[in-house]
């Protein structure tokens, strides 16, 4: 199979490179710089933006596509929005995989995106997830707590909240995460490219342990104290930060504070995976500071 993986370069796309390559697939990684540090030499790159419309040459000639392209949810850069790449990309890449008659589309969305909690992430992958359903396209979607492993988003953004010894964390018990170790979650994508079963599914999956926020703080931070902060103090908080892009914590952030972003049935067992036989957090982090 010849796959086009959009956002490929990235934490995740290199992950799954490394395992479709290992599979006999055929690689192009796609994305607006598309650096080649840390893929295998055997895949090829293209420079491509999907925030706009007209992408049949970078499709065309390809069995699959991945969408993979996304911005952190916890930050909207500067001269990026979350709608544009998320919501237009999305929409981009469709359309023209359909005009390519793209054999399977495989979607990243995120865990949360139908909690009913209004963020710019949220409705954007909300309204991408909407777009894949709706076409004629033979589809996947994956829907992950937060991923870790080398080169993550997920840790540096912790350790910005934490502070050496005390951290004041505004829904620190409240906040639930399930995290998803990235060379656990890569094989799965893999599978959903290859396997007919999982056409027009819906995937939530996470990793074998449930933590609060503080949990995970303390984890990271390798011990310290969390001290919760009151709900109306830090939506008062968040509103006088939120224009500051420096500082990790707005109102989207708030919005975020309470939401259980665990899976109900973790989905890893469609296939054929047991949630015991996943890698945690916990290890990992024991594992890098040995």
């Amino acid at each position: 199979m010849d796959v086009l993986v959009a956002g490929g370069s990235g934490f995740i796309g290199q992950s799954l490179c490394r395992v479709l390559l290992e599979r006999g697939h055929a690689v192009t990684v796609a994305s607006r710089t598309p650096d080649a540090a840390g893929l295998p030499a055997a895949v090829d790159t293209v420079a491509v933006d999907v925030t706009v419309p007209g992408l049949d040459d970078v499709i065309d000639g390809h069995d699959a596509v991945v969408n993979l392209i996304a911005l952190p949810s916890h930050v909207q850069p500067r001269g990026q929005r979350h709608e544009a790449v998320h919501f237009d990309g999305t929409r981009h890449l469709v359309a023209a995989s359909e005009r390519a008659g793209i054999d399977r589309f495989v979607q990243l969305s995120g865990l949360g995106v139908e909690s009913g909690v209004e963020t710019a992430y949220f409705r954007a992958k909300r309204r991408a997830e909407r777009v894949v359903r709706e076409s004629e396209l033979a589809w996947v979607i994956y829907r992950p707590s937060v991923v870790f492993g080398d080169g993550c988003a997920f840790i540096p953004f912790v350790e910005q909240l934490a502070l050496p010894l005390v951290t004041p964390l505004p829904g620190g018990d409240q906040t639930w995460l399930q995290p998803i170790w990235v060379e656990d979650l890569a094989p799965l994508l893999a599978d959903g490219l290859e396997d007919d079963r999982h056409v027009g599914q819906c995937y939530e999956i996470g990793g074998p342990e449930r933590l609060t926020l503080a949990e995970t703080v303390q984890r990271i931070r390798g011990g310290g104290v969390v001290v919760a902060i009151p709900m109306g103090l830090a939506a008062v908080a968040a509103m006088v930060v939120d224009p500051l892009p420096w500082i990790p914590f707005g109102r989207d952030q708030y919005r975020v504070l309470g939401l259980d972003n665990t899976t109900a049935d973790n989905d890893v067992t469609a296939f054929g995976v047991s949630p015991d036989s996943l890698r945690t957090l916990s290890a990992s982090l024991a594992d890098d500071h040995r």
